[in-house]
C-alpha cells in the first residue's frame, strides 16, 4: 500500500474505532458526570496512554506470541473483563448523589487525579477491542515495509485521536447544565452505567468461555 492511501486508512479506521461506543466512553462520561471535567480529562489521558500499551506490544512483536499463546490472550481478556465488571458493580452500588452545594459535589472533588487516570488507563490497556484494533491494523494496513518512524507515528496519531475525543466527551458531559440534568438524575444514571460496564464485562467474560 502506498504512504498516502496507507496513512488515510489507518486515519479512517482510528476515528471509527474511537467513536464507536465502548467502555472507554462509558468510563469517561460515568468520571465525568460524577466527579467533574478534570476526573474526564484525567480518564481520557489515561485511555490515551492506553494505546500505546497495545502499539508498543504490536511494534515488538508480542502480537505474534499473542496471537500463537491464546492463553496470553485470554488471561488479558478475563482480567479486562474482570475490571469493568468490578467498576459496573461499584456503580451501581454507588450511594445516592450528596445535596447540591456540598464539597462531595464539587467536580473532581471526591476522585483523586491519580485515580482517574488509572480508571481510563486500565480501561484501554485491559481492552480487548482495542487490542484487535492495534493489531489488526497494523498486520493488514500497514506494509511491513513501512518505516519504524512512520509507524511510531501511526501508534502516536492513535493515542492523540483517543485523547482528542475522549478529552471532547468529557467537556461535553462537564457543561453546566449538561451536568446539573444529569445529577438530578444520577441514580438513574448510575444504574444505566454501571449495568452497561457490567454488561460488557461480563459480555468479554462469557466469551472467552465460549
Amino acid at each position: 500500500m502506498h504512504p498516502l492511501p496507507e496513512l488515510l486508512a489507518v486515519a479512517a479506521i482510528t476515528v471509527l474505532a474511537v467513536v464507536s461506543p465502548g467502555p472507554d466512553f462509558a468510563m469517561v462520561m460515568r468520571n465525568s458526570y460524577l466527579h467533574g471535567r478534570r476526573a474526564g480529562l484525567l480518564s481520557a489521558l489515561g485511555i490515551a496512554l492506553g494505546v500505546q500499551v497495545h502499539v508498543f506490544y504490536t511494534m515488538f512483536g508480542v502480537a505474534l506470541l499473542m496471537e500463537h499463546a491464546h492463553g496470553l490472550l485470554n488471561v488479558v481478556k478475563v482480567v479486562g473483563a474482570a475490571y469493568l465488571v468490578w467498576v459496573g458493580i461499584q456503580t451501581l452500588r454507588k450511594r445516592a448523589p450528596p445535596a447540591p452545594g456540598t464539597a462531595a459535589g464539587m467536580p473532581g472533588a471526591d476522585l483523586a487525579w491519580a485515580a482517574a487516570f488509572k480508571m481510563g488507563f486500565l480501561t484501554n490497556a485491559l481492552n480487548p477491542k482495542t487490542t484487535l484494533f492495534v493489531v489488526s491494523t497494523y498486520t493488514q494496513v500497514v506494509n511491513a515495509r513501512t518505516p519504524l518512524p512512520v509507524q511510531f507515528g501511526y501508534g502516536l496519531f492513535m493515542s492523540l485521536a483517543h485523547l482528542a475525543w475522549f478529552a471532547l466527551v468529557a467537556c461535553c458531559f462537564t457543561t453546566p447544565a449538561l451536568r446539573a440534568a444529569m445529577q438530578r438524575r444520577q441514580r438513574m444514571l448510575d444504574r444505566v452505567i454501571g449495568g452497561a460496564l457490567l454488561g460488557l464485562g461480563l459480555a468479554l467474560g462469557l466469551g472467552n468461555l465460549a
